[in-house]
């Protein structure tokens, strides 16, 4: 009796590359070397480099694998994030410049952590103020998590736009994704979740020479499925993965369970 053949695996969405690992610590280091050889790929070729830096605990492995990385010229790279609350003080303990300050920061000596500030008296003032240090110099790397929703940053699918002529703007935020914040535990009900943010849009990160995507965890599984096997749309802003020149997913067992044909597993 023959026995069936194996269903085929998916090592590749579009031009992006996919992987899973047997953990999610395991997803994160993978994802953090990913991210390192790129950081010190542009090091050696310029003498510096930028990095675009995803918030959330999607990010934590890979945060801290990644600085725990001795081998990077910390001195010489500069960070910068992808989003914030509108009128949230950076003081607080959902703000994402916090999160920044804390685990990146706050951690190596960086040339510059830039940051945008939600809570400045004037939105498009510090949109301009932004837009004109990411335009500065390239991108080398961004770390691209998936929301619940599909989102990235916080491009949610009523708001998201693959061919936006901004490079930020100000959003608001679907009920989806206040509802993830309040269920990772950074607010405590949904009316404490601010309803408007400042964002990075798909443009300004697409325009990013590389994307890391670490997307753990079984409540980000149907996101995952959606953006490597649906179709390309802004439904869910993380398909555009699928169009980016050097993207690569790193998902854990969790994350993958939905999809029909998951990628290999890697230790």
């Amino acid at each position: 009796m023959s026995t069936p053949p194996l269903p085929p695996t998916l090592t590749h969405a579009g031009t992006a590359r996919v992987r899973r690992h047997a953990t999610r610590t395991a997803s994160g280091s993978a994802a953090a070397a990913t991210a390192a050889a790129l950081i010190r790929a542009a090091l050696a070729a310029r003498g510096s480099a930028r990095i675009m830096v995803a918030t959330g605990n999607s990010q934590l492995a890979l945060i801290d694998a990644l600085m725990a990385d001795d081998y990077i010229a910390w001195d010489r790279v500069e960070a910068f994030h992808m989003d914030e609350y509108v009128g949230l003080p950076a003081t607080h303990s959902a703000s994402f410049r916090l999160w920044l300050n804390t685990r990146v920061a706050g951690r190596r000596p960086l040339r510059a952590m830039h940051l945008i500030a939600g809570d400045a008296p004037s939105p498009a003032a510090e949109i301009a103020r932004y837009t004109a240090l990411l335009s500065a110099g390239p991108i080398d790397v961004a770390f691209v998590g998936f929301g619940e929703n599909g989102h990235i940053a916080f491009n949610d699918p009523p708001v998201a736009d693959f061919n936006d002529p901004a490079m930020l703007k100000v959003v608001t935020l679907d009920e989806a994704c206040r509802r993830q914040q309040v269920g990772e535990g950074h607010f405590p009900h949904l009316d404490a979740v601010p309803r408007e943010a400042i964002t990075v849009t798909c443009t300004g990160l697409f325009r990013a020479a590389a994307w890391v995507c670490c997307v753990p965890e079984a409540r980000k599984a149907q996101a995952v499925r959606d953006a490597l096997e649906g179709p390309i749309s802004t439904a869910c802003p993380a398909s555009l993965v699928r169009r980016h020149p050097q993207a690569t997913v790193f998902l854990d067992p969790d994350s993958a369970a939905l999809l029909q044909q998951p990628p290999p597993l890697e230790a």
